[in-house]
């Protein structure tokens, strides 16, 4: 059996893994859509939960046709022969290596954008407007979408141009400095974000609530921060989705909520979500994430570097040749199906990090009452999925499973000592 079959078996079982997990989570919740944890009695009712258990089916089914059709496109793309032909009529177009380059990955980003538009009004114009989230027109949805091309358009252009270059001219030791380019863009981005990016989507303003603004600046201090902006933005105007979040680093540090979770919790339920963002910051999780992901790109980066050294993968995919850029495709693909496998290690570290961010936000704001009814008012105004099966929120879940969370919450707040944050 050839190299290549061997290959396309890996990949076909890869998404089969996938769509498997999809369906099992699909069908588990079908199975538990009557349970409701006693914490979330009197919060969710039976028609809150009949709806909960229909958006998460639709969602899902919606996913499973999304991700299947990608995959077999993937597949047909790389090991039908059209790879090496659109490689070479690319070719043929270019002027020189970076212009190539450039032109071979746009062409990519701007297909895969387009073949997601259909998914994207379906789930907006279609799914969402079913259960009363979406609040966009079709006008601010075409809005977002140009921008979106264009910053991520702008993005590319700095981030794959940039490391073309350094491939041109350094072609020894382009490794080490792609990786360091695409480090010091990743820092320079925590802090362009906040102030040009960001407010391309939402309109911003200073927090209405300024006696909740205080107690926000108040919560800061206690843990030795400093917020130079407690703001408020305009989310409702495409959908009915909440969220809150602490940004940027140095002094574009800031503290954003949606109008929509201002509507649905209450000052001491937003102060609580904000503890648990704050127990990120003060247990080091965004340095370690931070430092994790530069560590993985530098030795991909490296790793990459050896294989396109020796010109392993054309003869993998059984071809006699491929340019740089088709064999840089070909890496990054076979290094996502490789990282299937490290997707739980990957969830269950964040997962770690986020009882720890809870447990600190029980100490800072003095029990668990709070954030415990604050996380269930969310998972009703959001229609959260309560009962994902173990085996799908083992290998996806950034978070621990919801029931699993407000019950340790609870009995916190019913006087159970706290661990601390190790």
């Amino acid at each position: 059996m050839s190299l290549k079959i061997l290959l396309f078996c890996f990949a076909l079982l890869v998404l089969v893994l996938r769509l498997l997990l999809d369906w099992l989570n699909l069908r588990y919740q079908q199975q538990h859509r009557g349970a409701l944890p006693a914490a979330f009695a009197g919060q969710i009712d039976a028609q809150r939960l009949q709806q909960s258990c229909e958006y998460s089916r639709s969602k899902g089914l919606l996913g499973l046709v999304e991700e299947g059709g990608g995959g077999l496109l993937t597949l047909l793309f790389l090991f039908s022969g059209l790879l090496p032909w659109y490689d070479q009529l690319v070719g043929s177009f270019a002027a020189g290596p970076v212009s190539e380059g450039l032109l071979f990955f746009a062409l990519l980003f701007l297909g895969q954008s387009l073949l997601g538009v259909p998914f994207s009004l379906y789930r907006n114009f279609v799914i969402e407007a079913r259960f009363g989230f979406n609040r966009m027109g079709l006008g601010l949805w075409c809005a977002d979408l140009i921008k979106s091309l264009l910053v991520g358009g702008i993005l590319f252009l700095f981030l794959v141009g940039g490391a073309l270059l350094l491939v041109q001219v350094f072609p020894h030791s382009w490794w080490l400095l792609v990786w360091g380019f695409w480090a010091v863009l990743t820092v320079f981005l925590l802090y362009l974000s906040p102030v040009l990016i960001e407010p391309l989507f939402f309109k911003m303003e200073p927090l209405k609530n300024t006696a909740l603004a205080e107690q926000v600046r108040q919560l800061l201090g206690k843990v030795g921060l400093e917020a130079g902006k407690v703001l408020q933005v305009d989310a409702s105007r495409r959908s009915g989705h909440s969220n809150a979040y602490f940004t940027g680093i140095g002094r574009v540090k800031r503290v954003v909520f949606f109008d929509t979770l201002l509507d649905q919790l209450s000052d001491k339920e937003l102060l609580a979500v904000l503890a648990h963002e704050l127990g990120h910051w003060q247990c080091g999780h965004i340095r370690q994430r931070l430092i994790k992901s530069q560590i993985l790109i530098l030795a991909c980066c490296y790793g990459g570097f050896l294989l396109l050294r020796a010109q392993y993968l054309p003869g993998w995919f059984g071809l006699d040749q491929l340019s740089f850029n088709g064999q840089v495709l070909l890496l990054g693909w076979f290094g996502g199906l490789v990282g299937f496998f490290w997707t739980p290690v990957s969830s269950w570290w964040s997962r770690r990090q986020e009882r720890q961010a809870d447990r600190y936000a029980v100490h800072l704001v003095g029990g668990g009452r709070e954030l415990a009814t604050g996380l269930v008012r969310l998972a009703r105004e959001n229609l959260s999925q309560l009962h994902p099966h173990p085996f799908y929120s083992a290998v996806y879940y950034s978070h621990p499973p919801l029931i699993e969370r407000v019950a340790w919450l609870e009995q916190q707040a019913a006087g159970a000592s706290c661990p601390d944050k190790k």
